[in-house]
């Protein structure tokens, strides 16, 4: 615990390294970039973060050097309920990676509306996932980092761990649209840190989310079954993909593209599976739960 609370005493960057972040960035002389990211407050922020990802999720990243040295769409698969395996993502393209970047996750509509966190987000660099956020953002060289399955991939249950569900479409024709390389990750490990039985989407409107999980130990012990398990995560980075084409192309042409991007990702958390076997033993259980 002692060891903890020295790392959040200590420095995350080197003043060179705030310097690429705020030239790349583009922070104004407060301290802020035009959607609201402050430099300052997503220090501190990583402060707290940096050892839940060194010590508690214990990150693994692995061909973090594919990432190029050019603005980029991050892809990933998304799962375990809430989003604790985006801020992972996020905060190894600033901790693993040399130079650190600002990776700016697109978050869901909903999220404005949480208290307190709604604003962290924004000063952390995170944006709603608006086509016009997105799109000015990669026109001034920012990086983006979506989660395609959306809703249907973070709330889905632990029986389906692992299996991507569909992707959207609009990333590949942004990507098409700015000349943008995208980047596939798969990330193994967040399936099981919230492994929900069961979700209520009646629950999850009261409380203004898409769903209510209930994994063994929420919401039978308040405050304590929210607290995640200490599983180890690992960040799996793919080859950058280019494609080329017209951004007003067929559904179908863009579909394909889309297709091929989930196949990697795929690709990418099955060949980490593979390496943890730990994991493989439980589908057996839940291969048992989708019967």
């Amino acid at each position: 615990m002692f060891d903890w609370m020295d790392r959040i005493g200590e420095d995350v960057l080197t003043e060179d390294q705030r310097e690429v972040l705020r030239d790349s960035v583009g922070v104004n002389s407060a301290g802020y970039d035009p959607w609201g990211f402050n430099l300052e407050t997503a220090e501190r922020t990583l402060r707290i973060v940096r050892p839940l990802y060194r010590d508690y999720f214990r990150v693994q990243v692995h061909d973090i050097d594919r990432v190029p040295d050019r603005r980029i769409i991050v892809v990933a698969n998304h799962g375990g309920q809430i989003p604790i395996d985006g801020m992972l993502l996020a905060t190894a393209f600033m901790l693993d990676l040399d130079p650190p970047r600002l990776v700016r996750g697109m978050v869901e509509r909903w999220v404005p509306g949480l208290p307190w966190f709604s604003t962290l987000f924004t000063r952390c660099g995170q944006v709603v996932g608006d086509p016009a956020n997105a799109e000015e953002l990669l026109r001034r060289d920012q990086s983006l980092m979506v989660f395609p399955e959306g809703v249907k991939g973070i709330s889905k249950s632990w029986f389906k761990r692992y299996q991507l569900q569909s992707f959207g479409t609009g990333f590949v024709r942004l990507a098409l649209e700015t000349k943008t390389t995208i980047l596939p990750v798969g990330i193994v490990g967040s399936d099981d840190i919230y492994p929900a039985v069961a979700s209520s989407r009646r629950l999850g409107r009261l409380i203004g989310a898409p769903a209510f999980p209930i994994t063994p130990t929420w919401p039978w012990f308040g405050a304590l079954g929210m607290v995640p398990l200490p599983v180890p995560v690992s960040l799996h980075f793919g080859e950058p993909i280019d494609f080329q084409g017209d951004p007003d192309e067929s559904e179908k042409t863009t579909r394909e593209r889309v297709n091929h991007v989930r196949d990697v990702v795929q690709g990418l958390v099955n060949g980490g599976l593979k390496a943890r076997p730990e994991l493989r033993q439980l589908d057996e259980l839940a291969r048992w739960g989708r019967r």
